[in-house]
């Protein structure tokens, strides 16, 4: 059932999964919706904990016509969120919303009892040369600048079967369907675009300053990098040591809990049976 907070700019719509336990926050990436953790959502309630997925501002049932869609306000949009909720939370952020979950980690720490972050892209980003000799990087590059650069679903559609690489969930192409009826809806395509243009230097800016624990989660496959495993340990060199754990999901791409929900839960389990908050908001 969609519930809503009503912001300054725009209205939030999320969806609460379990009536009880620790709160964990699920936040996709661009051009998707809380669907995008379909599978992800359940097992998270089964196994204890409470669990809001959210539309990000612009995608699935929130409003569009916000002012801004860099990932410091989709943070400001989650801590709001969390706080409307009664958190502290655990955040789990998808690509961008890895940067996004990072920037609320270093910003309210009171609120953010530990990060996941799936495929994120929480740094500034430079292609060499050599990345480019990376067949699969080139192709999803190109057809993520021809989504995000001249508005083009079907290039959106491309991107996703190039970023869903091997094995597919079995509902990928009816995903697909609504992905794209989505953004045909008036102003959703321009918070793709005006989220894929954003830099994510300021997610960058805070890794230092995060003093919560944080779980990456990479696919070996990942079309977003030439080497996903190296991206991963850049973020973690970025953190203060010690905070930082990667794994890497072998034959994921860009959607590791899409395509591997069960291996992406036994990543995130362990990790929240550490780190969710307790009934006194401590870490566990």
């Amino acid at each position: 059932m969609t519930e809503t907070l009503e912001l300054d700019g725009g209205t939030l719509a999320y969806e609460l999964t379990g009536s009880a336990g620790p709160l964990v926050v699920l936040a996709h990436g661009l051009g998707d919706s809380r669907r995008a953790y379909r599978f992800l959502a359940p097992g998270l309630a089964a196994a204890g904990y409470r669990v809001a997925a959210v539309d990000l501002r612009g995608h699935g049932e929130s409003s569009v016509g916000w002012t801004g869609h860099s990932r410091t306000d989709l943070a400001g949009d989650l801590l709001a969120l969390v706080r409307h909720l009664g958190g502290p939370a655990v955040l789990v952020g998808h690509s961008i919303a890895g940067g996004a979950v990072t920037i609320a980690a270093a910003q309210a720490p009171e609120l953010v009892t530990a990060v996941v972050e799936l495929a994120p892209f929480t740094r500034k980003q430079s292609v060499s040369l050599g990345d480019l000799r990376v067949a699969r990087f080139r192709r999803g590059t190109t057809a993520l600048m021809g989504a995000t650069l001249l508005g083009s679903s079907r290039q959106w559609a491309r991107y996703l079967d190039i970023a869903h690489p091997g094995t597919k969930p079995a509902d990928f192409d009816a995903r697909q369907a609504e992905i794209t009826a989505m953004l045909a809806e008036p102003g959703r395509m321009r918070a793709l675009q005006a989220m894929g243009k954003s830099s994510p230097a300021d997610a960058g800016a805070q890794l230092a300053a995060v003093r919560c624990p944080v779980l990456v989660v990479q696919g070996s496959e990942d079309p977003d990098w030439a080497d996903p495993r190296a991206e991963g340990e850049k973020v973690l060199a970025d953190l203060p040591a010690g905070l930082g754990r990667l794994v890497v999901i072998e034959g994921a791409g860009h959607y590791p809990h899409a395509q591997f929900p069960q291996e992406t839960l036994a990543a995130v389990l362990p990790f929240l049976a550490t780190n969710a908050p307790s009934q006194d908001g401590a870490r566990a």
